[in-house]
């Protein structure tokens, strides 16, 4: 039985998605990377063994002096689920990756733009797993 919040810790999520990756985003659409309103990290949030699910977030968190409105990020996740740079895809390889070959991944999902707060919004990246 796999253990993922011992497998998902900080240091490994910060490898996974490192912060060099939202400067990198904000450069390729803006052409530079100081233009971005938010830094990108992702954080662990659970695992479901019965729906076979692992739950991450993409928490995107103002930068200072800038302003993270609504309207800037509730079309991310569409944005996020097809631009080289994210690369979702490749993320869930390198997760899955993680789980040392126990599970696999069969599908992935983006939700909804997530407001925690002013300064704090959230995308959830829902994995479907399989035993091999």
């Amino acid at each position: 039985m796999i253990q993922p919040e011992q497998i998902f810790t900080d240091e490994v999520l910060r490898s996974l998605f490192p912060p060099e990756r939202t400067d990198a985003f904000f450069d390729a659409l803006f052409g530079d990377a100081a233009e971005g309103a938010y830094d990108i990290a992702l954080t662990y949030t659970g695992y479901d063994p019965q729906g076979h699910t692992l739950d991450f977030l993409l928490n995107l968190h103002e930068r200072p002096g800038r302003c993270l409105a609504c309207n800037l990020t509730y079309g991310l996740p569409e944005v996020f689920s097809r631009h080289p740079v994210i690369n979702i895809k490749g993320l869930v390889g390198e997760i899955e990756q993680q789980l040392g070959g126990s599970l696999t991944c069969t599908g992935w999902k983006l939700g909804h733009t997530e407001q925690k707060g002013r300064s704090l919004h959230c995308i959830p990246l829902r994995m479907q797993l399989a035993a091999k």
